[in-house]
């Protein structure tokens, strides 16, 4: 029998398709930024990746939940902005006004409990930044900085 390797996805339908997941959260963002808010019973939980690329948060938030966090945007949210590839939003964290910035990248999950409606998405790993290369010690003085001769005779066994 003949070795049949498998297809390539050289489209990648699986992003594909998370990224057109994540324009209905987009979508659902915006008529919550609508004047009239969040239609009915509606209210989101947002869990994302605190430390994705593009995400920002206060720095005490971060400290907090150093991975992931979600937040509950339902009747207490200001200045909700959406657009096409992040949110922002000011929310309340023990009494105090807190902006963040999450792009729809780092989300990793959308829940509406009031119809039971969830999307759950892979989180996108953010490209390993490079480990620097150390940098080597120059060696230590040694008063005389000119070419050394080595003779061989003192390591040959006699």
């Amino acid at each position: 029998m003949a070795d049949q390797t498998p297809p390539v996805d050289e489209m990648n339908y699986e992003a594909l398709a998370q990224d057109a997941l994540r324009g209905v959260v987009r979508a659902a963002l915006e008529r919550a930024a609508m004047p009239e808010g969040i239609p009915g019973a509606h209210h989101f939980y947002i869990t994302f990746v605190t430390r994705a690329p593009g995400v920002s948060l206060p720095p005490d938030i971060l400290a907090k939940y150093p991975e992931e966090m979600t937040v509950v945007l339902q009747h207490q949210y200001w200045d909700l902005a959406v657009e096409p590839d992040r949110f922002t939003v000011m929310l309340k964290f023990g009494g105090l006004p807190k902006v963040m910035t999450v792009p729809y990248a780092a989300v990793t999950r959308f829940y509406d409990p009031s119809v039971q409606f969830i999307l759950q998405f892979e989180a996108r790993a953010a490209a390993p930044e490079p480990e620097p290369e150390p940098t080597p010690a120059p060696p230590p003085p040694s008063g005389d900085d000119g070419p050394k001769v080595v003779s061989l005779d003192q390591f040959r066994k006699k």
